[in-house]
């Protein structure tokens, strides 16, 4: 009897030390890294402090079909990492039951650093971009209600969002701001561009002379270093018929908003066509060559395409070999972000 009360007792001390293991174990920390003489981040870290956990967890929500209707529409089916996290070579994204969206999936990077999410800015906090693609019928197809039934049904996700936030049951906040964690750390800052800056390497004739007319011709709106301003403008296309889009006035209404999208950033844009909002242009010299003679002219033209931008052939053909150097292959092959056991074909990189 004294045999059996000792196993006993012993079960019960080992699962209680388990437990007060599991509740007092503190989650390992990680600095977010700013890269030299960018600016400072916009993103508040101190709502949502990234840990090595946090990551962790963000990544495996990241590539999850958990959080689509029919387990086929995780985050990576429209953000592929060798396409620095795009919608890899497809014109508009694809979502359940084979519908399409309006707009082309633009790539992952440099996110602690942008004012506004979706190619309308109409997302003003990392967090919550999720819920636009979780909630759309035409993408993940999904309700945040029963995502989080899902998750929390889940007894490996329940012991993990409980180790990183420490709260009994999985809500939206920390849905958001687990996959914030994990879409912070996708930096690209590491490419020829940027050893150049640092004094490591040097361009060559062609990529100088094309670093010289992009500073002249393109920097108001690409601006250094995320190569982007970060604004909404009017850029002088026309609207797809076929698609509806008009961007940011799709919401406001405001004739000043008429396709007014987000600017790209041209980091990776070596490998993120095609290009645009709908992916209207699939290579770069024709994507360039419509501010030479493709703007059409609206009340609320960005002020800079008012005469276009006068561009040859040949300063467009250099303007792409500057781009190229924006490519940053240890960002796109970096196994940090990819999911567990994934290689990425040589045969997709390009390298600088």
């Amino acid at each position: 009897m004294k045999v059996k009360t000792f196993i006993l007792f012993l079960i019960v001390a080992i699962y209680t030390g388990i437990a007060w293991v599991e509740k007092t174990r503190t989650v390992t920390p990680i600095t977010f890294e700013v890269p030299t003489n960018w600016p400072t981040p916009i993103y508040n870290f101190s709502e949502n402090p990234i840990s090595k956990d946090g990551f962790e967890l963000g990544k495996e929500l990241f590539y999850d079909g958990i959080l689509s209707i029919d387990g086929n529409f995780p985050c990576a089916s429209c953000h592929q990492q060798f396409g620095a996290f795009n919608n890899y070579d497809h014109v508009l994204s694809h979502g359940y039951n084979n519908q399409l969206t309006l707009r082309n999936a633009p790539a992952l990077q440099n996110l602690a650093w942008q004012k506004s999410f979706m190619w309308d800015g109409s997302i003003e906090k990392l967090d919550n971009q999720i819920f636009v693609p979780l909630n759309a019928h035409n993408e993940m197809g999904e309700t945040t209600q029963n995502v989080l039934k899902k998750l929390n049904k889940d007894t490996g996700y329940a012991r993990k969002f409980k180790q990183v936030f420490q709260q009994e049951s999985i809500d939206s906040v920390q849905l958001g701001k687990a996959l914030s964690q994990f879409l912070l750390m996708l930096v690209s800052s590491n490419s020829k561009y940027d050893k150049v800056k640092k004094g490591e390497q040097q361009f060559t004739a062609q990529e100088q002379n094309g670093y010289n007319l992009f500073l002249k011709k393109c920097n108001n709106c690409h601006t250094e270093p995320l190569f982007s301003n970060q604004q909404l403008a009017n850029n002088g296309l026309l609207p797809d018929n076929t698609l509806n889009d008009f961007g940011k006035y799709n919401t406001t209404k405001n004739n000043m908003d008429y396709m007014s999208f987000k600017v790209p950033s041209l980091r990776n844009a070596q490998v993120t066509f095609p290009y645009g909002h709908d992916g209207r242009f699939f290579r770069l010299y024709p994507a360039i060559k419509h501010y030479h003679d493709g703007i059409v002219v609206y009340d609320n033209l960005d002020s800079s395409l008012v005469n276009s931008i006068n561009l040859n052939p040949q300063e467009i053909g250099q303007l792409i070999v500057f781009i190229n150097t924006l490519t940053d292959s240890s960002f796109l092959s970096n196994p940090m972000f990819a999911p567990k056991d994934f290689v990425i074909s040589p045969s997709l990189m390009h390298t600088h």
